[in-house]
């Protein structure tokens, strides 16, 4: 079983017009309303390839009863952490191009009690669980280390632990040793402290990251696919191009996809750029399905260091 800890869910509106023009009013195409929050997602897509999982939340007001109500034909079990504060809903607004625009909220302030559940559920699920995964945004009232305790509670489990985050949590985690990590490229610029301007740059920092303890690093580049660095080699993927439909979840496609596969090497990493260019071609924030995903489409190889990174959005 993958179990999945998201501190800040949210229910995501994703609104579809032909273009944005700032000050006009605008003419919904289409209306979708998903559950989200990176760990959330991650779990929609491992249970839609039949992959035993479990999502740990805080859920509070209407919008958490709504979230769970949404995950549950998605086949997705729910260990909801109750709060008084409601569940936070984000907007998507996706043009006919497939730009995004994405206006997140920052979510409930969870009390100190409220932490400690949501810690204490995670510890009691540790031991039972062959991956944590722990995602995304911390809410106000949670310490800036939450993902780095929760790697240390899952190291205490004997459990292999998987984090997906960013700036100073992300950097606090890496310390606690996580035997995985998938920042895009943004996130590990901000975690290398300069930019990065080709594959070179990205594995140097890569590199650093496990030599300080971080097991494996899966990067997500956009449109240039994603780079695998881990104790067996490193490597490139990258996909036949998708129709842009929306990008809200793909890394999170892609790292449910990594894990799928066993989590090790070009094979698994062949998955996770198979379920991130699936994603992309989705509305909303969908999470694809087996029929959706297409490995043979995808190509690996040895890194080519000297690959350029200038314009990639990750």
């Amino acid at each position: 079983m993958i179990v999945t800890v998201t501190p800040n869910p949210s229910l995501d509106r994703t609104v579809q017009v032909d273009q944005v023009t700032p000050g006009a009013v605008h003419r919904a195409k289409q209306v979708r309303l998903d559950p989200g929050g990176k760990g959330v997602n991650v779990a929609r897509a491992l249970a839609a390839a039949g992959v035993p999982t479990l999502a740990v939340l805080p859920s509070g007001g209407a919008e958490g009863a709504r979230l769970a109500e949404l995950l549950a034909p998605e086949a997705v079990p729910v260990v909801e952490v109750p709060v008084h504060a409601p569940t936070r809903s984000n907007i998507a607004v996706v043009e006919a191009d497939g730009t995004t625009s994405k206006f997140n909220e920052p979510g409930p302030r969870l009390s100190e009690s409220e932490v400690a559940a949501l810690e204490n559920s995670v510890i009691e699920l540790a031991g039972r669980a062959e991956w944590l995964v722990t995602c995304g945004s911390l809410p106000d009232g949670c310490p800036q280390d939450l993902h780095a305790r929760i790697v240390g509670s899952a190291r205490a489990a004997g459990t292999r632990v998987a984090v997906d985050a960013s700036g100073l949590p992300l950097e606090l985690a890496c310390r606690a040793a996580p035997d995985l990590i998938k920042p895009n490229l943004a996130e590990l610029a901000e975690l290398a402290g300069d930019p990065l301007r080709d594959l070179g740059d990205v594995l140097d920092v890569a590199h650093r990251l496990r030599a300080g303890g971080v097991g494996t690093v899966l990067v997500s580049l956009g449109g240039l696919g994603a780079v695998l660095v881990s104790g067996t080699g490193a490597w490139h993927a990258t996909s036949e191009a998708a129709e842009v439909r929306s990008t809200v979840g793909a890394g999170d496609a892609m790292l449910a996809g990594f894990l799928r596969a066993s989590a090790s090497g070009a094979t698994a990493l062949r998955s996770a750029v198979a379920y991130g260019t699936a994603a992309v071609g989705l509305a909303g924030s969908r999470m694809p399905g087996l029929d959706d995903v297409h490995p043979q489409r995808v190509r690996v190889d040895s890194v080519d260091a000297t690959v350029s990174l200038s314009g990639v959005a990750a």
